[in-house]
């Protein structure tokens, strides 16, 4: 994906019996783009997204890293359970995946219940500028009934 690219779009689909999902490839080809490499993370109840690995994993390296140097400075013995709590999180927050032909996404157990769909259900694919996200419609329309309000102050910040 070039730096200038932003991942733009809003697509309804259905998760099929055995937890697939095909991915619009004008989302997801951008995403490959990079490598073949994707990270699947569970963002809010109802939202699953997926990134390139090569936009993910140096992010989350550098913030581990950070943790680990301030953890062996002892600068973090006080606060031993935030840190035990982001440990629990990392753990459960992401997992490597790759994609099966056409495009298709297989939604390993453990996401499957925090995204919130059954088998033959629908879902939304949204383009979110660097990822792509799975949204289960209802907690999607909640997103952007009360989002939507400060959408106009929001472009006008970052455009600013």
């Amino acid at each position: 994906m070039a730096a200038a690219d932003l991942l733009l779009g809003e697509y309804a689909r259905t998760l099929d019996e055995r937890f697939r999902l095909t991915l619009p490839p004008e989302l997801v080809d951008p995403l490959l783009d990079a490598g073949p490499k994707l990270v699947l993370a569970k963002e809010r109840a109802g939202c699953l997204s997926l990134w390139s690995a090569s936009l993910w994993k140096p992010r989350l390296d550098a913030a581990v890293a950070v943790i680990r140097s301030k953890w062996d400075a002892g600068l973090l013995a006080q606060r031993m359970p935030q840190v035990q709590e982001i440990g629990r999180l990392l753990s459960t927050r992401q997992l490597g995946v790759s994609l099966a032909g056409r495009s298709r996404l297989v939604i390993p157990e453990g996401f499957r219940e925090f995204l919130g769909v059954e088998p033959g259900g629908s879902l939304m694919v949204v383009g979110a500028a660097l990822c792509v996200e799975l949204w289960q419609p209802a907690a999607w329309a909640a997103y952007v009934t009360n989002e939507m309000p400060g959408f106009r102050q929001r472009l006008d910040e970052l455009t600013a």
